[in-house]
């Protein structure tokens, strides 16, 4: 068995303003054949010079750090030279809005580093979040750009609602996918129903992050709510998944008890699969994701009427879930994360359909 190669290898940057920790984390990611520590930088502005200089594959970023905080670095090499970014910071704890924020911004990891010391297991955490993370960059330029979330946005149009509902699944690099396609929806759009693959707490401060940025009413799904235009349902995760039913002439969530699916909970195969009984008014979206979760839903609701959209390779962090759909032939139309808005809107138009 050889040694990998200098090309093979996931060359990191560390940034990161305490030498201590510096030490330790160029420590634990030496010890792995696979990864070299190409560099250290102290802060922001350093760290902008060192990647300009050495092309890493992937960034290792604490928040607090002199001069300029990480994410606000984070938010600003995400509009200009887009890469894997693994936040590792205190100040992103399991569920935090800071970690959520990361995740937003276009972080493809968030791990909290202990308060009360680095332990042993965090850095071995550390070491395969960033091997996972080099999967995550295409081509010399990385991952598409994130739009600039100060400029404004505007909203993909519709005239008439049809009475469609729209349920959007998404995993790795959802989160600021999922706030791209929602910033660009009218504020009285159709129900949307959301399962993204995050645990528990991270749901919740995902949702409230949400209902402060958007136009729209966005609240944790629960069981037994009447779903209505202008409202947006975020899966809360932790022991149910979510689903929608048929109730008198509209819909309701419907809770769904049931172990992991594609290891997950929630699972879009869940929420997709609830609907298949009124899949002629749903509009099934699946973004950016790893694995197939949400596939084999997505073919069972085609059969019975489903408009089927899908994100493209070219915008997707990880093309996983999409290309599961895509090889399974049942995307009506696959697209740029862009103008995944406006296709939903122009299925959710009466005056394209009933």
């Amino acid at each position: 068995m050889t040694l990998s190669s200098s090309q093979d290898k996931t060359r990191v940057l560390i940034v990161d303003d305490q030498p201590s920790v510096q030490g330790l984390i160029r420590h634990a990611l030496g010890t792995d054949p696979t990864i070299e520590v190409v560099g250290v930088a102290n802060d922001a502005y350093m760290a902008r010079e060192m990647i300009k200089k050495l092309d890493p594959d992937v960034l290792t970023l604490d928040v607090e750090m002199p001069r300029m905080s990480g994410l606000e670095f984070l938010e600003r090499l995400m509009r200009l030279r887009p890469m894997p970014v693994v936040m590792f910071s205190s100040v992103t704890q399991q569920g935090s809005e800071n970690a959520v924020r990361a995740l937003s911004l276009g972080a493809v990891d968030v791990l909290p580093k202990p308060v009360s010391g680095i332990t042993p297991e965090a850095l071995e955490k550390l070491v395969s979040r960033v091997k996972t993370a080099k999967r995550f960059r295409r081509g010399a330029g990385g991952p598409t750009p994130i739009p600039d979330r100060n400029q404004p946005v505007a909203p993909a149009r519709f005239q008439r609602w049809n009475g469609r509902i729209v349920l959007v699944g998404a995993s790795t690099g959802g989160v600021a996918a999922v706030e791209t396609v929602l910033r660009k929806m009218p504020s009285q759009s159709p129900p949307i129903v959301i399962s993204q693959h995050m645990p528990e707490s991270f749901l919740v401060s995902f949702a409230r992050r949400l209902d402060d940025l958007l136009p729209q009413r966005v609240e944790l799904a629960v069981d037994g709510r009447v779903l209505e235009p202008g409202h947006i349902y975020l899966s809360p995760g932790g022991a149910e998944h979510t689903g929608v039913r048929r109730s008198g002439r509209g819909y309701q969530i419907t809770a769904i008890a049931a172990p992991k699916r594609n290891g997950h909970i929630p699972s879009v195969d869940e929420l997709f699969m609830s609907a298949v009984d009124c899949a002629e008014n749903i509009v099934a979206v699946l973004l950016t994701g790893i694995g197939k979760d949400g596939a084999s839903g997505m073919e069972a609701l085609k059969r019975r009427g489903a408009h089927c959209i899908g994100q493209d390779e070219a915008s997707s962090v990880v093309y996983g879930m999409p290309r599961a759909a895509a090889e399974l032939g049942i995307l009506d139309e696959q697209l740029p994360l862009s103008e995944i808005a406006q296709a939903i809107c122009a299925s959710c138009d009466g005056r394209r359909s009933g």
